[in-house]
């Protein structure tokens, strides 16, 4: 089986706490809510404390706000330098060179690059020439799951090789300064930037690493469910779609997917010793707890990401990951069920196993 050899992450720079955010979101928006006050506890309810950004405040700040192409070049910039950073950390745990990956699969959402950033990582990190490399857009929150499942898939087909997933989200880059509706008030409460770096293992590598091994993977895609999440593409850039009927979609049907997936593999959700979900919110986290009734420490590390970090997007379940790893929490013969929802409206689950 694949195996998860080693996980690193890496956030920018500018940390902001969520009253900073909360009063600067309160200064922007009072002209346009009427009694902005009720709907910025959307801030309080968050439960998060802190996030990171790519940019100083000052930025964020300036009248009239970026261009499209004034936000994209700076995503360029900081996604170069947190996923090589990331990437760097990764390969030393595992105590690899960058010259011995074969395939590099670049992840991200928030932002435009051509060539795409994998290319510019394979020189930046001093890899070979002749490494492959897939470039992934559009999973948004998915995509880390959506990369992992990817890299998976082709060191099945190439056991002797090693794949680098890395994912960048520069979610606070995206901001539509000229927006001022309710929802994108909330994506303020709750997105931030980080970047997280996967690396992949056939099991037939010369050296093989130690790691959580990947037994299988699923997607789901949700029928008529477009408008739940994702962007609107507009002159200004990325304007978000995020549907308030997310947790419910999640409560009435996490269960069940669940369920049918670990059933191929003659398991229950109570056989699952580890629950690695991706922190889309409290709401969200909530809703996993409704639908498999889970115990009250169940979550804790995705609730202590959600809390330092916020919602980064695709590389927020590899911060949660982490966080077991580094913990030692995974044992051999434990079994970890990996979950997140996305744009499509779509679901990705990934089981594992410690060894």
């Amino acid at each position: 089986m694949p195996t998860i050899a080693s996980v690193a992450t890496a956030v920018p720079p500018y940390k902001i706490s969520q009253q900073r955010a909360r009063e600067y979101a309160g200064a922007i928006f009072a002209e346009d809510i009427q009694d902005v006050e009720r709907y910025l506890t959307v801030f309080d309810h968050a439960e998060i404390n802190s996030r990171y950004l790519s940019a100083p405040e000052e930025w964020f700040l300036q009248p009239g706000g970026h261009t499209f192409g004034e936000a994209n070049d700076r995503f360029i910039d900081m996604a170069c330098r947190l996923g090589e950073a990331a990437a760097r950390q990764c390969l030393a745990q595992a105590g690899i060179a960058a010259q011995q990956i074969d395939h590099l699969i670049f992840v991200s959402t928030t932002g435009l690059a051509a060539p795409s950033l994998d290319a510019r990582l394979i020189t930046l990190l001093g890899m070979d020439r002749h490494t492959r490399r897939t470039p992934i857009w559009g999973l948004g929150c998915a995509g880390g799951l959506g990369g992992l499942e990817r890299a998976q898939e082709y060191v099945r087909a190439y056991p002797t090789h090693r794949c680098l997933l890395v994912t960048v989200e520069l979610c606070t880059l995206t901001m539509q300064f000229g927006d001022r509706s309710k929802r994108n008030l909330v994506a303020l409460s709750l997105f931030g930037d980080g970047a997280a770096a996967v690396l992949v293992e056939g099991d037939q590598v010369a050296k093989p690493t130690a790691g959580p091994r990947i037994v299988d993977t699923r997607s789901t895609l949700f029928p008529d469910s477009l408008d739940l999440m994702g962007w609107d593409i507009v002159n200004d850039g990325f304007r978000v779609v995020f549907g308030t009927r997310i947790p419910s979609v999640v409560t009435h049907h996490y269960a069940e997917l669940a369920t049918e997936f670990l059933a191929l593999h003659a398991l229950k959700p109570a056989d699952i010793d580890h629950h690695i979900y991706h922190p889309g919110g409290a709401k969200v986290l909530r809703a996993y707890d409704a639908a498999l009734q889970l115990a009250p420490d169940a979550l804790d590390h995705s609730r202590a990401v959600l809390r330092d970090y916020g919602n980064m997007s695709s590389a927020t379940v590899f911060f949660v990951l982490e966080r077991f790893l580094q913990h030692g929490t995974i044992k051999r013969g434990d079994r970890g069920l990996m979950c997140v929802f996305g744009p499509g409206f779509s679901a990705e689950l990934v089981l594992i196993e410690g060894r």
